[in-house]
């Protein structure tokens, strides 16, 4: 019997990803602002690499998909510039955390994200697996590099993006950005409101009228309107790849900064 859209989304939500205690987490454990700044220096790069489409949507095309190419591309371009705002949101929250200015322009990109490096090195640098010259873990490495088959153009590599899509959208929507509204926010460890400028970014993915509530529709149907028994396997491949990659970062990091419990050299297969 043939995969559906609904067993795929039921996949998605049954995965240990989609409800990982990290957020939790970080709103019980109160973290300093070096543990944000470390934390933003991870998530942040992670997110930078998700948005690039790459050869994604002109591969949807080349095979025959242009209706789903087209909604591929509408969730890329609403992602472009993102980046800034990001880095702006995350001074804004390591100030808050430290109680003082340590960002004092929180719209010069290049010195924010050049700050939570240095947070990052400070706290996780000893790891196995830590690369001095970006700031990464290896766990974050791994979950940047599933989008690199964006850059393929062939048919199995474009079922599997499609799947990668779709798991993407409904973290973002359904876990990423209401766990960082729970933790930046709803937990009121930093006074932060959605509506302060700063806050943009989160806003703008936030809630029903929200970027990421778009996205999840569309990556739904650009999903659904493919799946049959010739390519279901190759769009399981592709979610499975994003949700195995993103929960092992989370691990590292929750075990590494926020207490869970688990000692993060436990979790590190380099």
């Amino acid at each position: 019997m043939p995969v559906t859209i609904n067993d795929l989304v039921g996949r998605i939500r049954g995965h240990r990803c989609f409800s990982h205690p990290i957020f939790e987490h970080w709103a019980d454990t109160r973290p300093d602002s070096a543990v944000v700044g470390a934390l933003f220096h991870q998530i942040r790069n992670f997110c930078d690499a998700t948005r690039p489409g790459g050869e994604f949507p002109r591969a949807l095309a080349m095979h025959q998909l242009s209706l789903e190419s087209g909604l591929l591309q509408e969730i890329i371009e609403s992602e472009e510039n993102h980046a800034p705002e990001l880095a702006t949101m995350a001074g804004y929250i390591v100030n808050r955390a430290a109680g003082r200015t340590i960002f004092g322009d929180l719209y010069d990109q290049k010195t924010v994200e050049e700050g939570l490096k240095e947070f990052s090195d400070q706290l996780l640098k000893d790891l196995p697996g830590y690369e001095p010259r970006t700031g990464l873990l290896a766990q974050t490495r791994r979950a940047r590099a599933v989008f690199d088959a964006r850059r393929q153009v062939d048919r199995d590599s474009t079922l599997r993006n499609l799947g990668t899509a779709l798991a993407l959208e409904m973290i973002s929507n359904r876990h990423l950005i209401p766990g960082e509204k729970s933790a930046l926010v709803d937990a009121d460890l930093y006074g932060a409101a959605l509506e302060d400028p700063e806050m943009h970014y989160l806003l703008e993915h936030w809630g029903e009228i929200g970027a990421e509530q778009q996205h999840e529709k569309n990556a739904v149907a650009a999903v659904a309107s493919v799946l049959d028994e010739r390519n279901e396997k190759l769009v399981l491949e592709g979610v499975d790849a994003f949700l195995d990659a993103l929960v092992a970062l989370w691990d590292v990091l929750d075990s590494a900064l926020l207490a869970s419990g688990r000692p993060a050299t436990e979790l590190m297969s380099v």
